[in-house]
């Protein structure tokens, strides 16, 4: 497939807004290797290969284990591979961009809290906001991986 429209060139006023409302997101994370797990994952489910691309680069110069990135699909399945703080952050990913019960389940917000407070909490579920908004504009225009926005 080759890439629909250059949206980020055509609209920069809306990109910059974009990255302020991203790094807003992640200033109240004080994980970075967590904020990029998610970012990837709410990706993955996304399908959006330019973020997939981006964040899994971004993981691998944090020094995250190839093994870690690899599994984050199967990341339930994984066992002690993933903190119970990740395991919570991914779950709360997965409900908020998924939806699919129209709504995020009181056990997945639940686990969530036990493992945020309210401000880490907030800025999680603004990250999730935020990712979810670049991987819908991307993966709308099909913006190729590895390339420039």
């Amino acid at each position: 497939m080759s890439a629909r429209m250059k949206f980020w060139g055509r609209q920069p006023a809306f990109y910059q807004a974009q990255l302020a409302l991203t790094t807003a997101a992640k200033k109240g994370l004080d994980d970075p290797v967590l904020a990029e797990l998610v970012v990837l994952r709410a990706s993955q489910l996304n399908r959006c290969a330019f973020c997939i691309d981006m964040h899994v680069k971004n993981l691998r110069q944090a020094g995250v284990g190839r093994q870690r990135i690899d599994l984050l699909p199967a990341w339930e399945e994984a066992g002690d591979l993933y903190s119970a703080r990740e395991r919570a952050a991914l779950a709360f990913t997965e409900a908020v961009t998924v939806l699919t019960e129209g709504h995020v389940p009181d056990e997945v917000y639940e686990r969530a809290a036990a493992h945020f407070d309210e401000r880490e909490l907030a800025h999680l579920l603004a990250v999730v906001v935020a990712i979810n908004n670049w991987n819908r504009v991307n993966v709308t225009v099909r913006q190729p991986p590895g390339l420039e926005l």
